[in-house]
């Protein structure tokens, strides 16, 4: 009943505005406030020796959380089938998680590529006024959930909606829940290395022109150990089929040929070559003592990339090394064999297995999983020990992860349940969600820091251009012990603004007093557009709500007051005029007023409506 409340608010509020041009009361109206949808395609990053930067040289840093589901049978994020995903997003962006890893398998993106989309399986959708939930993902019918193209289609739009990236992981070849078991990439379900890079290739050039999807995670944990030869994957200098190091390259020069924007995460492997004696190779018998194998997590080893690091054609602005790194719940390593600290975990582990790469400035860092169970003991010590590590050094991260069904770790939620009428509850897991929240992209004050120019992340957080407009000389972040710095907002440069015409239809009214007659010239005007409209922001307050529909009617009714030359200081302005235009691009219109109104209540999904 809620929608069916805000509906009703909104038609009398656009009736009163119809018939009066004045703002009517909304005293009893529920919050309608919303952020139009930042189209610009201007969130891209790069890297610049160990850090990330956005297209005006701006520092970022990921922080975000994965959330698996495309990679299993259920061919859709986990918990669709009791929540809604709006509500799970909001929840996510309010809670500053600012990217989310979406686990996925290969199988499933080629069933896409083929336009044969296997179905989801275990999800709720119903359009029913009594029981709404999943409403966009519904067919026709109204209750049964659309293929899985379209379910990732929707969550990326509506990732972009509150203002979070994403990125896929190819978690396995093929579809299966326990699929991060296997060691490779190819060998599954008819997946060779050309279908695997075939089908990323396809999923680029898909979403080439939409940032929401920021970068594709190659392989998630390639693994084995050394013995198992050409079962297990390698990194050394080969052309061979197992060598991680090669198919990688591969794999990002091909997306990178299509998208050039895109961040290539590659992980590590589980073994390298020790050196121990000469003559060892790759295959080998293990060796009790004096192993040729040097271990580590899965997907963690990157010792093989200091002789042979990534280097596609198009050079390494787009890689970003990925390691995983887990504590002693997990499995107990060696390294942790002892009263653990940070200096020790650097000496016996961490640097020379993938430290290293961040502290000489080879290449980025994020750190694809990490977390655990929050034990009050070794591993909770270990979390925290790695997460002060990451702050300092201004290290990426996604916590592994969101969902509560992941035995070795457990999640940041506890539970999800679905009450008509009520929505969506999540039981966060507190204690966990602290200890991850103090490596979140933040403002000393507290705000949130979103990867989107344009939207905030959530109610508690601001956008890219907000925290270099207004806190970074100011207060910092948390990063490099609240250092501030200046910064740029996009299109700050000239030099990079891009800007096209279009005709602004100007009407005045003028009287005359002595005869009693009045005249109205139209005037046609052309004005920059610029390529970062914040659609629908007719009163330029850095939001889209209810005040900017006012605004827009107030311009129709009562131009002499409230037009582009109105008296009042709150008349609207060429840039309002030009946000405030979402239908057609033919000028300011009631149609806009409606268009902006139906986007509140999520009738429509984007502004400009195309």
């Amino acid at each position: 009943m809620k929608k069916l409340t805000r509906t009703a608010s909104a038609l009398i509020c656009a009736a009163a505005l119809t018939i009066t041009g004045a703002a009517p009361s909304f005293g009893q109206t529920p919050n309608l406030t919303a952020q139009a949808v930042d189209t610009n395609n201007d969130d891209w990053l790069h890297a610049e020796g160990s850090r990330l930067y956005d297209m005006n040289g701006n520092e970022v840093w990921l922080t975000g959380a994965n959330w698996f589901g495309f990679n299993c049978n259920e061919a859709c994020p986990h918990y669709l089938w009791s929540a809604d995903a709006d509500d799970c997003l909001t929840e996510i962006a309010d809670r500053g998680i600012n990217i989310i890893r979406f686990p996925i398998s290969t199988e499933l993106i080629v069933s896409w590529m083929k336009g044969k989309p296997n179905p989801v399986n275990s999800f709720s959708c119903n359009t029913d006024p009594a029981f709404t939930i999943n409403a966009d993902f519904c067919a026709e019918d109204g209750k049964t959930p659309v293929d899985s193209m379209q379910v990732f289609d929707i969550m990326m739009k509506k990732c972009k909606e509150h203002g979070i990236k994403a990125f896929i992981d190819i978690h396995s070849p093929h579809t299966d829940n326990s699929g991060h078991n296997y060691n490779l990439w190819y060998g599954k379900a008819g997946v060779t290395t050309d279908v695997w890079i075939d089908s990323l290739v396809w999923l680029a050039d898909k979403y080439k022109n939409d940032d929401t999807l920021i970068g594709y995670d190659l392989k998630n944990e390639p693994h084995g150990k050394g013995q198992e030869g050409k079962e297990a994957a390698k990194w050394d200098g080969s052309k061979d089929e197992n060598n991680w190091a090669y198919a990688a390259t591969r794999c990002a020069e091909a997306i990178l040929d299509v998208n050039p924007h895109a961040l290539i995460l590659v992980e590590g492997v589980e073994q390298s070559m020790s050196g121990a004696m000469e003559g060892d190779y790759w295959g080998m018998p293990d060796r009790r003592d004096n192993s040729p194998y040097i271990g580590a997590w899965w997907g963690g080893n990157f010792r093989g990339a200091r002789k042979y690091p990534i280097k596609p054609k198009q050079g390494t602005s787009q890689i970003v090394y990925s390691p995983h790194d887990y504590g002693p719940s997990v499995y107990a390593q060696t390294w942790f064999d002892k009263n653990f600290t940070e200096e020790t975990l650097l000496k016996d582990y961490w640097y020379d297995t993938w430290a290293y790469i961040n502290a000489e400035d080879i290449g980025p860092e994020l750190i694809g999983e990490w977390g655990g169970h929050m034990d009050g003991a070794e591993n909770q010590k270990w979390m925290t020990l790695l997460r002060d590590y990451m702050i300092k050094h201004h290290i990426n991260h996604t916590f592994w992860c969101l969902n509560t069904n992941s035995g070795d770790t457990g999640g940041l939620w506890d539970d999800l349940g679905f009450q008509a009428g009520k929505g969506t509850t999540i039981k966060w897991n507190e204690p966990k969600y602290k200890l991850f929240e103090e490596a979140l992209w933040q403002t000393k004050s507290g705000k949130y820091i979103g990867l989107d120019h344009q939207v905030a992340l959530g109610k508690n957080g601001i956008s890219l251009n907000d925290f270099y407009a207004n806190y970074a000389a100011s207060e910092g972040s948390n990063l490099d012990g609240g250092k501030t710095s200046s910064g740029k907002t996009i299109n700050a440069d000239p030099a990079k603004t891009t800007t096209t015409t279009k005709p602004v239809v100007t009407t005045t009214t003028t009287s005359d007093s002595t005869t009693s007659t009045s005249s109205t010239t139209t005037t046609v005007t052309t004005t920059p557009e610029v390529s970062n409209r914040n659609f629908g922001d007719a009163n330029c307050d850095g939001t889209v709500d209810m005040s900017d529909v006012v605004l827009i009617m107030q311009s129709l009714a009562n131009p002499n007051k409230y037009g582009l030359t109105g008296t009042d200081t709150n008349n609207i302005t060429e840039k309002g005029a030009l946000n405030a235009d979402v239908v057609g691009n033919n000028g300011v219109t009631t149609d806009d007023a409606l268009a902006i109104q139906l986007y509140l209540l999520g009738v429509n999904k984007a502004l400009p409506v195309k």
